[in-house]
């Protein structure tokens, strides 16, 4: 985990796929437990991630303010998805599934 934490609260920006890694999807959320479960869930039938079962967490960063966490999220979605998979295997080198880490 990359920690950016100067801040008071606690928000993620998270990378997630599906279960053979061919759909990257960054999100951010206050409470990434609850986030990963709705996900997993498929509580929004109709989203991206319902669709292309993306739930697995491969890379998640820690931030105390929401607007470094906005920001951090829409500069790694403008990332390639090649830079994408280099971010991830800096910390994920064998780009595993984190789910369980928030269970």
């Amino acid at each position: 985990m990359i920690s950016h934490a100067t801040g008071i609260y606690n928000f993620y920006v998270y990378i997630l796929t599906n279960k053979h890694k061919t759909v990257l999807y960054t999100g951010v959320t206050k409470n990434l437990k609850l986030r990963l479960q709705q996900h997993q869930q498929k509580k929004n039938p109709k989203s991206f991630t319902a669709k292309y079962n993306v739930h697995y967490l491969l890379h998640y960063e820690h931030f105390g303010w929401i607007q470094e966490a906005i920001a951090r999220e829409k500069e790694i979605k403008n990332l390639t998805r090649k830079k994408k998979l280099n971010l991830i295997q800096e910390q994920n080198t064998k780009m595993e599934f984190l789910n369980h880490l928030f269970e």
